[in-house]
C-alpha cells in the first residue's frame, strides 16, 4: 500500500475509531502470543476462545463488540476473510450477550437549575503575587464549554474539534457548522447548531463564548483550547476526553449530586430539559441532529417514568 492509499485508509474512519482499533489490535495479538495462536489471520477457534476469555475476566459486552470490529477490521484491510462470522463464534458470542448483557450505561442529564451551581462554581479571578488581580481564563473556558455543550447538544468530539471559522453571526445568536459527526463522518453536507441568546445572561452560550474568545485573544484555530498555569489561552485544542475530565471536575466542585457526570450529560441534559419544557421530538433532534426520533426516548425516560403513572394515582 502506497503511503497515499495510507493515508486515505486512514481518512476512511474517525481518528477515535482509528486509535480505538490500534488499541484493540494491540492487546488482541498480545494474546494470540501468550496463548502461542497466529493473530493474522486469526482462527475461528482463535476468536471463540478469545472472546470467553474476555467475558470470564468480567470485559463488559461492548468492550467484546468493539474489539470483534477491531478483529474485523485489521483482517479486511490485508483482504483476509473475516474470523468473527463462522458459525462456532457466532454461538459463542450469541451465549455471551444472553448471559452478561446489560442495558449501557448512560450519563445523568446536567441541565438547569443544576447547571447554574456548576458555572457558579466555575473559577471567576486569579491572584498573583507580582500582577494585578486577572480573570481566571480557565472559569472563563470552562464556563464556554458548559454552556455551548448543552445548548448546542454536542459531542465531546464535536467540542474538542470546534474552530473559530465554524462559528457565523446571526442576529438571533450564533450558527455552528459543523463539517464531521459521528453520523456525518464523510462530510458531504455540514450540519448546522445555533446557539441562540438566552433571556439571562448568566445562562447565554452567546455571551460565554465571546467571552471566551476575547478573554484569550482567540480569532483562528480550535476554540476550546488549554490554558497554561501563567493564565494565557495555548495553541492547543482540548482533546476530548479532557473535555470529560473538565465536566466532571466541574460538577464535583459544586457537589452536584446523581453523578457521575460526563460531557455526554451536557447533551443528554438538552434532550431532557427540552422534553419536559414541552419542546417536539422533532424539534430537539433538529438540533441534536439525531437520524431516528426513537432514540431520543433513552435520554428521558427516566426523567418522565413518573409522568401520568397509575402507580402514582392510587392514593395507597
Amino acid at each position: 500500500m502506497s503511503a497515499d492509499e495510507a493515508a486515505y485508509v486512514e481518512a476512511a474512519r474517525a481518528p477515535n475509531t482509528l486509535r480505538g482499533y490500534r488499541s484493540d489490535w494491540a492487546e488482541f495479538t498480545a494474546w494470540c502470543d501468550r496463548s502461542g495462536r497466529p493473530a493474522l489471520p486469526a482462527a475461528g477457534d482463535t476468536i471463540s476462545l478469545y472472546l470467553t476469555e474476555l467475558a470470564r475476566h468480567g470485559a463488559k459486552v461492548g468492550t467484546m463488540s468493539r474489539r470483534l470490529s477491531s478483529i474485523k477490521f485489521a483482517h479486511q484491510l490485508r483482504d483476509l476473510p473475516d474470523p468473527t462470522t463462522g458459525a462456532r463464534v457466532v454461538a459463542v458470542w450469541e451465549g455471551i450477550r444472553r448471559t452478561h448483557g446489560a442495558p449501557p450505561q448512560q450519563a445523568p442529564p446536567l441541565m438547569f437549575p443544576e447547571l447554574d451551581d456548576v458555572l457558579a462554581h466555575c473559577a471567576q479571578t486569579r491572584v498573583w503575587k507580582t500582577r494585578p488581580p486577572e480573570p481566571d481564563l480557565a472559569g472563563v473556558r470552562d464556563r464556554a464549554l458548559l454552556l455551548v455543550g448543552f445548548w448546542g447538544a454536542l459531542r465531546r468530539s464535536e467540542l474538542a474539534a470546534l474552530t473559530v471559522d465554524q462559528i457565523t453571526e446571526h442576529r438571533r445568536g450564533l450558527v455552528l457548522a459543523l463539517p464531521w459527526s459521528k453520523t456525518n463522518q464523510r462530510g458531504e453536507e455540514s450540519e448546522l447548531v445555533v446557539l441562540p441568546y438566552a433571556n439571562r445572561r448568566t445562562r447565554c452560550p452567546v455571551t460565554a463564548l465571546r467571552a471566551w474568545l476575547d478573554a484569550g485573544a482567540i480569532t483562528s484555530g480550535p476554540v476550546l483550547r488549554k490554558v497554561s498555569k501563567g493564565n494565557r489561552a495555548l495553541d492547543r485544542a482540548l482533546h476530548p476526553e479532557s473535555i470529560n475530565d473538565l465536566v466532571h471536575a466541574a460538577t464535583t466542585r459544586a457537589e452536584l449530586a446523581g453523578g457521575p457526570y460526563s460531557a455526554h450529560s451536557l447533551r443528554a441534559g438538552f434532550v431532557t430539559y427540552g422534553h419536559l419544557r414541552g419542546a417536539s421530538d422533532r424539534a430537539i433532534a433538529h438540533q441534536t441532529r439525531h437520524r431516528s426520533l426513537a432514540t431520543l426516548g433513552a435520554y428521558v425516560r427516566t426523567q418522565t417514568a413518573w409522568e401520568d403513572n397509575a402507580a402514582t394515582q392510587l392514593g395507597l
